[in-house]
């Protein structure tokens, strides 16, 4: 019974070891990692040739060993379809385009030449390689984007860059607000007979320059005299005091954000600016399907960018795109290429960053031949690890960014909207100090008309008159005391 047992365990564990080297990565390639594992591959499962690319971070080299996100998605589709596989790294480095003798080059021309049975890499898929190839369903959507390092992008701040944190709407309600309450405190205090009591022998402090001095002092957090007494007037100074406060706190913050983002915004937005500027020099892969967008485009810009390439191909078109990267972060050059690949190197490189404008949408496809038998499996296969979510699990996982702590939200001046309830409170206050004048001035009217046996309303009016006009009154009443000196 024991001999049996352990029989049996010896030859589950002898099946399982021989699955899991059947769908180990044999890594071919023209250079030092020929032959790096020769182990066979299990009984009945078909063996596929895969070319790919060095790219990080779909392919790369960790130990003599292949990893990436490519690596990850091979697995599982090899799991899902049962083939073990072999893979090699293409010969020319170069993902494919027609030589100029007519011949496709890097991993398309190794399809074609059946030097490899599929092609797993960030491969584009274009009409010019449908036409030789088959694509499977695309398991990566992308674009093209411009990649820039950001103090060759910073633009030197204006004069008046500290008007930057509100934008025009919010700075000309600011001043409206501000003349409105200034106003107001100068009319209610004319109006209260608690703040101004007697007009034609006291002097109101509540001029309107000082009512413009005191509401620029709470601007400025400062305490300045006149100092209120009327409820009136200390209710309108309050609300402007609890409005300066949140207005400041407001700016204050916008003002950090704009300085830590170090620039109002990127100049170089869209490919048009890209195209208008003479600071940096820019490029993309040689060969590569980007290249070949701007080459066949009718867009006037496109074209544009497409002759100052060619024009200048032995120096601003690059390799690789490791060469591309680090071209960026030591030289004014700017580079055009896949968003997604370059969104990664702007999560590895923190002072890398890619213009907002994306073109050309695209995606990534795995590349067999025109009679292969295994495109429509794969493709089945892909759409089941994206309807899964196992593509997502994969792009977070090869696509985390060192750069999550510094990563900032765009920023853009404070718009009135924003502060529409601090507008709001500052009104209610104002029509609430001004109610409250009228009714201390009518309590008053009402006093005075009990001693006098008038009409309530006459007595207001005429207190109302007498203050809004006392000027006047003074003037001519220097005027009625100087006729006799004369």
């Amino acid at each position: 019974m024991d001999r049996g047992l352990h029989f049996t365990f010896c030859m589950i564990t002898t099946i399982l070891l021989l699955r899991e080297s059947s769908q180990k990565v044999i890594i071919a390639s023209p250079f030092d990692l020929q032959g790096a594992d020769s182990r066979a591959p299990a009984e009945g499962l078909p063996t596929l040739t895969v070319t790919t690319i060095l790219e990080d971070p779909y392919v790369m080299v960790r130990s003599a060993e292949l990893e990436g996100y490519c690596i990850d998605l091979l697995k599982a589709l090899a799991a899902m379809l049962h083939f073990s596989y072999k893979v090699k790294v293409v010969g020319d480095g170069q993902y494919g385009a027609v030589s100029s003798s007519g011949n496709w080059t890097g991993m398309i021309g190794e399809i074609l030449r059946q030097e490899a049975d599929i092609a797993v890499a960030p491969l584009t898929v274009t009409s010019a390689r449908e036409e030789v190839v088959s694509f499977t369903t695309p398991f990566l959507q992308t674009g093209i984007g411009i990649l820039l390092r950001k103090d060759s992008t910073s633009q030197d701040m204006s004069f008046f860059h500290f008007l930057a944190p509100f934008s025009k709407e919010t700075w000309t309600g600011l001043l409206f607000a501000y003349m409105l309450t200034c106003f107001c405190l100068f009319l209610v205090a004319r109006l209260s007979p608690c703040e101004w009591n007697e007009p034609k022998n006291e002097e109101n402090h509540f001029t309107f320059l000082n009512s413009l001095w005191f509401g620029a002092g709470a601007l400025a957090l400062q305490g300045v005299t006149p100092r209120p007494k009327a409820l009136s007037v200390r209710v309108i100074a309050a609300v402007w005091w609890l409005f300066t406060i949140a207005l400041l706190a407001a700016y204050i913050a916008n003002f950090t954000a704009l300085l830590s983002s170090g620039s109002e915004e990127l100049p170089i937005q869209t490919f048009e600016d890209l195209v208008k500027q003479r600071k940096l020099e820019f490029g993309t892969l040689d060969g590569s399907s980007t290249f070949y967008y701007f080459k066949n485009s009718k867009n006037p810009i496109h074209q544009m960018i497409y002759e100052y390439m060619d024009k200048r191909r032995d120096h601003v078109l690059v390799k690789t795109y490791q060469e591309a990267v680090q071209r960026v972060m030591e030289s004014n050059y700017a580079f055009i290429g896949e968003s997604i690949s370059q969104d990664l190197a702007a999560a590895r490189h923190c002072n890398l960053i890619r213009a907002p404008e994306v073109i050309g949408a695209r995606g990534f496809g795995i590349a067999t031949t025109q009679t292969s038998p295994w495109t429509k499996q794969l493709s089945i296969a892909v759409l089941k690890l994206r309807e899964s979510g196992d593509l997502d699990y994969l792009r977070n996982k090869w696509w985390e960014s060192s750069c999550l702590h510094k990563t900032r939200d765009r920023w853009s001046p404070l718009q009135p909207q924003a502060l529409g309830g601090l507008f709001l409170t500052l009104a209610i206050g104002l029509a609430l100090g001004v109610i409250a004048a009228v009714v201390e001035l009518s309590n008053k009217s009402r006093r005075a008309a009990g001693q006098v046996k008038k009409s309530c309303c006459s007595i207001f009016i005429e207190e109302m008159c007498a203050r809004l006009r006392i000027k006047e009154n003074t003037r001519q009443s220097q005027e009625t005391s100087g006729r006799p000196n004369a």
